[in-house]
This record gives structure tokens, C-alpha cells and sequence, in this order.
């Protein structure tokens, strides 16, 4: 028996840990948390200073008995749960729950899984920061009450099964609110003045615009007539260098939003391969609010970026960390060893690592260095001046590794043309070409939509949550429904051009898609439903600033400049009196706009959150006739709806035609559009409408699908015509009855008998609770039978 039990929170760094160790050391899991508050509504006794009572959940029982026996027996426990306030926890939850002795436990942190670091934490020990566990238990204790205690309101003001949650509200509150702006927007049009010169010679060309934008089309005509005969000069030549310096290493929250931007991944994805990276000594500890990089970081990166790339690329560089709140001393997230560039593992992982690694090299490195050339084009008939940019890089620096994205990278720009170009030689009084001259019109642009990168960003700046919070909520507020992140298509919109063609003035009318969106977040009807009443009922709850305070208050709790039971109560009291008031006194939430009469009926036309999502009604329950009913399309909003969208939603479902002597109709259903014939399912595709399809489409779509249909069915087997084998998304499985089940790795398709798919049948999980429901059944079905014949 090892005289050391070390336990960390996961399996995978229990491996690599012990790896590092000796064999005086046993490394185990407590695969995180191994207790939670109860479910009941007695978890925590606000009449005693709010006394928890804890629990440990069924699927870890085996893993504290087996904890509770090697503990028993090792001479020293080592606590080794993760560096922040919710590892503290943790810690202290597994020194109450296995009973451990404080003569015979020990605490240890590190930021990163190396050798060097475990054994210079080992040499280190200290007690459980009981400062950094009460910070925790505060953060836990009042979000229970605030979800306990809110839901319950929900479920009897606004709809059943809702629920409420103090950061998630919050995270929601933004996402409607920036829905809200940018249904108020109203494009403001303006005309963009671009003009191509030439030099002496006619070959190099190059672009100036105006500065200004006109809002009127007579003025842009006007300065394009002006223009034309027109002669151009060089009015003045400005050249002047210009640096740019590499961003800070990553922090949490930096990292999700660079990962979203350049890799596409989603919150919880970057967290999910940052945490394997991490627990195979990869990178350092992924959940830190800190830009602060060690002595040794800064040594090694200086190390590999001379070896690399030579002298004159390093620059020592100390950031910062500016959040005031940036919890305990952690460091940046950064690989562990500069010197690997890449590493093994799956696409994921190591696109991620290497966004890791270039983040943290370039933060050392010299700047970039450019000479900007600003060139003024006077005008002999204007007052204006056109002004040409030029920037040219003497010095690429850091660039060399590493560029920053901003948010608006993936998003097509209106002025991608304005991006700067090398200029020709230019001369001040040198005299130039017109060769193209136009006024476009633009439109200005209403607020972007979060991403669920730019709302961590908005979150952080408000000082709302913390490092290990934004994933879960983000996670949390899609899960719930009261957000989707989806695409949606944009729409067609008109635009002028003026353009200088054989001394004239022209005008021409283009069209352009505008308002596309990619994997951005909207809120749902019933999320700006549960918003609203939360915003009108308890706004101190869902207040920015209310939220940050309470962050800030966790803060000073870890930092012992607070007492928590003290922040509980001042929090609680007031909290639990205006849940009592809304229970008494609130009316029932609507969301329910009348849209009109409709004209056929002459019956009321209302939209509304009805129990199975938005919905237009026309007609009331009062009505001798019963009300008809039509569920919103996706994009579509109560708040925003018209009366004439709303009537169209009435001509489905109907008929498009006949085929095979049935009857196709067309409907939406909850996924979307569909064809109904002879009682199958056939999904429209995106590009068309539902209002449009014609008979022969219809037909086409049916065909296409049995045709797919058919070529996914690989064999079917001669015993049975319910057993087949398919190919599917990931290769051929086998389709039995209501249960698919997979095909043994190895196994030969063209072998498998119609023995092997009873028996794997048998032995799939899905199969057992099958055969257990029909066990059930004919029990149930016995004892009836049973009792029928007594009576």
C-alpha cells in the first residue's frame, strides 16, 4: 500500500500525474464534485445562517467508498483539486465527506502538469483556504435560492417547467435588449465617393476616396459631374511609421472569443479540448482571468523565439491583469513547454494549442513596424480633397507568428475596398488620371447580434461572472430555450450606383443580400416572455450593476475582507420579500398582441406563447366555433410579426397536388416545412418556400427521398424484414425494429448472420429496456386477466 493518496478531479490527470511521481505515490480521481446541496427544498436553512445540508449522489457513492478506504490506510492525503475557488471547494468537500484527519492532510495547487511543478507543489503543501471555499459556498448557496425560490414564481405567473438562474437572466436580459435595438434600427442611407487613379505612365493604378459620405443622391450626382472635367494633383504627401504590439496571452475569456472567431468553436467546445490539453500537461490551468505570464514562461519564451527567429523578434513584455476582480494569482493560458510548436493529439486539440502557443510566443516578440503614406488629391472644381492610403511593412515582428481577429472579421464589410494598398511612387504637385470615378450607396448598420464569443466579451466587460461561469451559462440559456444560436438567411435589398462613364453621370440599380447571420444568438418568445417579467418583478436581481456587485462581494469574500453569511443576509432578505409580493399581488404574464381582424372570419387575430411554443389564434375560446390555430416559422417573432404574416401562416397546411393517386399537402411542422403523402414525412429543402411549392417539386422531393433511402439500405435479412443493415452518418449500423445498433469493430459486413444481430440485439442496452417494457406489459396484462376472473 503507497503510504501517499494524492487525489485530483480527473481520471486523466490522475494518469499523468502519477506518472511523474514514485511508487510512495497512489494517484486517484474524485471525478469532480463528490457532493451537491440536496435536491429538496430544505437544502439550505436561511432562519441558520444558512446551513447546508449536503448530500452524495448515487453514481459517486463507489468512488468515495473506494477514496474512504485508501485514505484510511495511506499515512498522508494529499488534496490536489484544481487552483481556484471551485477546486478549493472541492477539496474541502472530500476532507468533510471522507473524514479525513488535519495532521494527515495536505493541500497543494499547480497552474500547469509538468514534473517540475508537482513536485515544487509537493515540497509546498499548505491547509484548505477556507476564505476561497466560503466564496464558492456563497456563489452556490445564492443561486439556489434565487433558482428555487424564482421558478416556482415562473411556474405560476408565466408558464410551467420555466426556470431562473442570477447570471443566465441576466446573459438573457442582453441577448433581448440588443434584439430590441436592432428591431428599432432604421437604416440611414449615405453615398461612398471611390475614385481609381492612374499615374504618368497609365499602368499603376490606385484608389482615394472621399472622406465624408453625402446623404443626398443630388449632391454625390453633383460632385461626380464636378468631377469630370476636373483636373487632379497631389495636394500633399504625408509619410510617417506606424507600430503595432502583440495582444496579452490568453485569458478564459479571450481565448473562447479567439477560438470562436478562427476556429469556429463554441464556448463549451473550447473549454471541453482546453481541458484535455491541460489535464495532459500541455497547456497551463484553462480557467484563469490573469495575463500575467511566470519568470520561467518568459525565460523559455525568450529561449525559442531567439533560437526561432533570431535577436531582433524578442522583446521582453509584462502585462498587466486590468479586471479588479481577477481571482488569486494565476497565470496566463499558455503551452508548458515554448519549445513544442505542435503536438500530437486529435484536430481539435491541436488547433487549439497551436492558437495557444502563436498567442503566447507573439506577446513576446517586437512589434510589427509599417511607413504610412496619407496622400490629399485636390480637386480643381471642388473644395474637397480625396484622400489615398498606403502602408507598407518595414518590420513584420510578431505578424510573423501571430495575428489578431477582431469580431467583425467573419462579417462581410461594406468597405472591404478601403482596406490600405501599396502606393505608387507619388510626388506633392504631381498631376494624375482620372480613370474611374462612383458613388455607391450605403446603409448604415444596425448592432450586431452576440455570438456566443462577443457575449462572453459583453459579460466580462460588465463584470458579470467569472472564468469557470460563462461557459456553463451560455450552455445554460440555449438549454432552457429562452436563446437559440442558429443562421439565418439575409434578404435582398436594393442599393444605387452613380458611375462616370463617356463623360456622363449614370445611374444603376443593383441588389445585394443583406442582414445573413452565422451561428449567432437569438432570444426565443418565451425568453423575452420570462425576461420581461423578471425585468418588471425583480429588476435588482437582473440589474448589470446589481450582478457585477454580487461578483465583486465573492471577491472580498475570497480575499477574508467579507463575512458570507453577512452578504447572504443582506441579499436574502429583501430578496425573499419581493418573491412573496409577486406571488400575492403580480398578474399573470402575457405576451399577446392583437394583430388585427381577420377579414374572411371577422374574428380577432392574436399572437401569443401558447403551451407548445408561439402561435397565431383566430377567434377566442368563447366562440361557439373552436378557434384556429397556426404555429410561427422559424425567424418569426411575436413582437414583431405583421397582421398580413401572420394570416399567411393559415394557408398551410395545403394541398399541392396528387401522386400515386394520394394526396401531397404541404406543412410546417415543429421541424420545419414538410410534404405529407401516404402517411410519410418529407422535409422541404431550405431554398423553398412552402407557400411556393409546386405539384412537380413536390413529386421530386419524394422520389429523391426513397431513392436515398433505398441506396443507404446495404442488405436486408431473409428471417426477418425488420432487420437491416444501413449505412449511416458514421458507416454502415444495423437497423432493428426500433433499436440501432452498432457493428463490432472488425466485424465483416458481408458476414454478419441474422444469429449475430439477435444476439447484439440482446446485449444493446436499448434492447434490454425493450425486453423489460414488454416483461412489464405482459405481467401487467396476467394480473388483470387474473382479477377479471375472480370478479
Amino acid at each position: 500500500m503507497a503510504k501517499n493518496l494524492l487525489i485530483v478531479e480527473s481520471p486523466a490527470k490522475a494518469k499523468t500525474i502519477e506518472g511523474y511521481l514514485g511508487k510512495d505515490f497512489l494517484v486517484k480521481s474524485s471525478y469532480g464534485h463528490i457532493r451537491d446541496l440536496v435536491k429538496t427544498d430544505d437544502a439550505i436553512d436561511t432562519n441558520d445562517n444558512f446551513k447546508q445540508k449536503y448530500e452524495v449522489p448515487s453514481d459517486k457513492r463507489s468512488v468515495v467508498s473506494e477514496l474512504k478506504k485508501l485514505a484510511k490506510d495511506a499515512e498522508m492525503v494529499w488534496l490536489a483539486s484544481d487552483e481556484d475557488r471551485e477546486g478549493e471547494a472541492i477539496s474541502w468537500h472530500l476532507y468533510e465527506t471522507l473524514a479525513l484527519k488535519d495532521d494527515k492532510t495536505k493541500r497543494i495547487v499547480f497552474h500547469e502538469i509538468t514534473k517540475p511543478a508537482i513536485l515544487k507543489a509537493i515540497d509546498q503543501p499548505r491547509k484548505i483556504d477556507f476564505n476561497l471555499v466560503n466564496a464558492q459556498q456563497a456563489r452556490r448557496v445564492l443561486d439556489r435560492l434565487v433558482g428555487f425560490e424564482l421558478s416556482p414564481v415562473l411556474w405560476k405567473k408565466v408558464k410551467p417547467s420555466l426556470s431562473a438562474g442570477r447570471v443566465q437572466s441576466v446573459a438573457v436580459r442582453l441577448i433581448v435588449e440588443r434584439e430590441r435595438d436592432i428591431n428599432r434600427f432604421e437604416a440611414e442611407a449615405s453615398y461612398k465617393i471611390v475614385a481609381q487613379f492612374t499615374t504618368g505612365n497609365n499602368k499603376e493604378i490606385f484608389k482615394a476616396e472621399l472622406p465624408r459620405r453625402f446623404e443626398r443622391k443630388e449632391d454625390a450626382a453633383a460632385f461626380l459631374q464636378d468631377s469630370i472635367n476636373a483636373s487632379f494633383q497631389i495636394g500633399s504627401l504625408e509619410k510617417k511609421p506606424a507600430k503595432r504590439t502583440p495582444s496579452a496571452p490568453f485569458t478564459t475569456s479571450t481565448l473562447q472569443q479567439e477560438a470562436s472567431r478562427k476556429l469556429g468553436f463554441s464556448v463549451a467546445r473550447t473549454m471541453q479540448v482546453a481541458q484535455r490539453l491541460y489535464e495532459a500537461g500541455r497547456i497551463t490551468y484553462m480557467r484563469t482571468d490573469s495575463v500575467n505570464l511566470s519568470d520561467t514562461a518568459i525565460n523559455a519564451a525568450e529561449a525559442e523565439i531567439v533560437k526561432a527567429y533570431g535577436d531582433k523578434y524578442h522583446k521582453l513584455r509584462r502585462y498587466k491583469t486590468k479586471s479588479a476582480g481577477a481571482q488569486e494569482a494565476h497565470e496566463a493560458i499558455r503551452p508548458t513547454y515554448f519549445s513544442e510548436h505542435s503536438i500530437d493529439g486529435d484536430n481539435a486539440e491541436r488547433r487549439l494549442y497551436e492558437l495557444i502557443w502563436k498567442r503566447a510566443i507573439a506577446s513576446q516578440m517586437s512589434e510589427a513596424e509599417f511607413e504610412k503614406t496619407t496622400a490629399k488629391i485636390e480637386i480643381s472644381t471642388r473644395e474637397e480633397e480625396l484622400v489615398a492610403t498606403g502602408e507598407v511593412m518595414k518590420f513584420d515582428g510578431f505578424l510573423k507568428v501571430y495575428m489578431e481577429s477582431t469580431d467583425d472579421d467573419s462579417e462581410t464589410s461594406q468597405d472591404q475596398d478601403s482596406e490600405n494598398a501599396l502606393l505608387p511612387p507619388l510626388e506633392k504637385g504631381q498631376a494624375l488620371n482620372l480613370k474611374s470615378m462612383s458613388a455607391t450607396e450605403r446603409f448604415s448598420r444596425p448592432p450586431a447580434r452576440y455570438t456566443e464569443a462577443s457575449l462572453v466579451k459583453k459579460l466580462e466587460e460588465l463584470g458579470i461572472g467569472r472564468p469557470s461561469t460563462y461557459a456553463p451559462t451560455i450552455s445554460t440559456i440555449q438549454n432552457r430555450g429562452y436563446v437559440v444560436k442558429e443562421d439565418r438567411d439575409g434578404r435582398e435589398r436594393n442599393y444605387t450606383v452613380l458611375q462616370i462613364e463617356d463623360n456622363k453621370v449614370l445611374e444603376q440599380l443593383k441588389s445585394e443580400i443583406t442582414g445573413a447571420e452565422r451561428s449567432k444568438m437569438f432570444p426565443t418568445d418565451i425568453g423575452v416572455l420570462v425576461n420581461d417579467f423578471l425585468v418588471e418583478h425583480f429588476n435588482d436581481i437582473i440589474d448589470y450593476h446589481f450582478t457585477a456587485k454580487v461578483e465583486k462581494e465573492f471577491d472580498e469574500i475570497a480575499q477574508g475582507d467579507k463575512e458570507w453569511t453577512a452578504m447572504l443576509k443582506d441579499f436574502y432578505g429583501p430578496f425573499h420579500e419581493g418573491i412573496q409580493d409577486t406571488l400575492e399581488n403580480a398578474d399573470r404574464a402575457s405576451h399577446e398582441r392583437d394583430l388585427g381582424i381577420d377579414p374572411v372570419s371577422g374574428k380577432p387575430v392574436t399572437v401569443r406563447v401558447g403551451r407548445f411554443g408561439p402561435l397565431v389564434q383566430i377567434g377566442s375560446a368563447e366562440d361557439e366555433e373552436k378557434p384556429r390555430f397556426a404555429s410561427l416559422r422559424k425567424g418569426q417573432m411575436i413582437e414583431t410579426i405583421t397582421f398580413e404574416d401572420a394570416l399567411e401562416l393559415f394557408k398551410l397546411p395545403k394541398k399541392v397536388g396528387e401522386f400515386e393517386d394520394k394526396e401531397m399537402t404541404v406543412a410546417i411542422g415543429r421541424f420545419g416545412p414538410y410534404i405529407r403523402h401516404a402517411s410519410a414525412f418529407y422535409s422541404l429543402p431550405k431554398n423553398l418556400d412552402p407557400m411556393e411549392v409546386s405539384e412537380s417539386e413536390a413529386i421530386q422531393i419524394i422520389k429523391d427521398k426513397r431513392q436515398r433511402d433505398i441506396e443507404k439500405v446495404i442488405r436486408v435479412f431473409e428471417e426477418n424484414a425488420e432487420a437491416q443493415i444501413e449505412n449511416g452518418r458514421w458507416g454502415p449500423f444495423i437497423r432493428f425494429g426500433k433499436q440501432n445498433i452498432k457493428i463490432p469493430k472488425g466485424t465483416e459486413v458481408e458476414k454478419i448472420t441474422y444469429e449475430d444481430v439477435l444476439k447484439w440485439a440482446e446485449a444493446d442496452p436499448k434492447g434490454k429496456a425493450l425486453a423489460a417494457k414488454k416483461t412489464a406489459a405482459k405481467g401487467g396484462r396476467k394480473t388483470t386477466s387474473k382479477a377479471k376472473a375472480k370478479k
